[in-house]
């Protein structure tokens, strides 16, 4: 059972705040748990314009390749049973123009941008850290290693040693806090996210797009231009959860969550299946204020079911954490979350 702390005569509202990355020497600080996931908010300037953008947790930027990219064939997004498919196919400006005229303007910013990087090979990767490092408004890196919908774009996301290689590539060129985004298209996600930890990632986010397609069938083709592409949107949420609640009881990581978010609920359950912060994509294209109306609501629940602070939260569900709680029911729980369940020190796997 969940014992939350006595909320006894608590006069303002609840903490939100999260340290991302408490064993980072630079640390990840948010005001909530709330981010944008990569590429569906674009590199935060247009959202500027519409609500405060100020109040988000983190801003992800739009995959960052070291050459500019013209992406796939349209069409690229389309819609489906609970969610929409995408092939965008990694469009951007490249880095030395995000360098020049984006990254200035995130410098102004008090809300963290992490630059999410994209490469064809461990070298492209490893020189967008190199040159991202030190950058002006840029507060972390997170890996790009599980893209559906380019070619070779599953490559190292689904191989524990390529996920290793990358990883520790891109660590040597920076020492910018540093997330690594894997895919589920992956028949053991705890083994791939043990071998990016172990070669240097401060954290993981999980999980990209699934691989996916839908068929025109008066014209008798695939309907994306590119031919398949990424499924995203609450039809995603149940594999996301699962693949998050499987990494947080074996790795002592951090972990970003991301996959189906809509609502302030969806967040919660993320959060209790050992996330420490989730990052909302699919949901802002229906509605751009989305992130807002999460952070809202997950204030709203602290305060209904009288938490404290939005650690309480971490790593509830995950079996070490219900079993403290019992343990001192009536009292504040032995551990907030992944990181204190009793999990062996460094990286290595969790015990049982």
């Amino acid at each position: 059972m969940f014992c939350p702390t006595p909320w006894h005569t608590l006069k303002t509202v609840p903490n939100l705040s999260v340290e991302l990355l408490p064993g980072h020497k630079r640390g990840l600080s948010f005001s909530n748990p709330v981010m944008t996931a990569s590429g569906t908010f674009g590199n935060g300037l247009d959202y500027a314009k519409i609500f405060d953008i100020q109040r988000l947790g983190a801003i992800v930027s739009k995959a960052i390749t070291l050459r500019p990219r013209q992406g796939n064939a349209q069409p690229r997004i389309i819609e489906t049973a609970a969610g929409m498919l995408n092939s965008i196919g990694l469009q951007n400006i490249g880095v030395d123009a995000i360098l020049r005229d984006i990254a200035p303007v995130w410098a102004t910013w008090r809300v963290p941008v992490i630059a999410n990087i994209a490469g064809e090979s461990i070298a492209h990767y490893a020189e967008l850290a190199r040159r991202l490092d030190g950058a002006p408004g840029v507060s972390g890196i997170e890996i790009n290693v599980s893209c559906p919908n380019v070619e070779n774009g599953l490559e190292f996301g689904t191989d524990p040693r390529s996920a290793s290689d990358l990883t520790y590539a891109v660590r040597r060129e920076t020492d910018l806090p540093l997330l690594v985004k894997l895919g589920p298209n992956v028949t053991d996600i705890v083994g791939i996210a043990a071998a990016a930890a172990d070669a240097g990632a401060d954290g993981l986010t999980l999980i990209n797009t699934f691989p996916a397609m839908r068929i025109d069938i008066q014209a008798r083709r695939p309907t994306l231009g590119w031919g398949s592409g990424g499924l995203s949107g609450p039809a995603l949420k149940p594999i996301a959860l699962r693949m998050v609640y499987q990494v947080a009881r074996s790795l002592d990581i951090p972990i970003v969550g991301c996959g189906g978010i809509v609502s302030a609920e969806d967040a919660i359950e993320f959060m209790m299946a050992g996330a420490t912060a989730v990052q909302v994509g699919t949901a802002t294209f229906r509605n751009p204020q989305a992130p807002l109306d999460i952070i809202d609501g997950l204030e709203e629940f602290m305060q209904r079911e009288q938490i404290l602070a939005v650690r309480e939260i971490i790593g509830a569900a995950l079996p070490a954490q219900r079993e403290s709680q019992t343990n001192n029911a009536g009292g504040v729980a032995a551990g907030h979350g992944p990181q204190s369940d009793g999990a062996i020190t460094g990286r290595a796997l969790r015990p049982g």
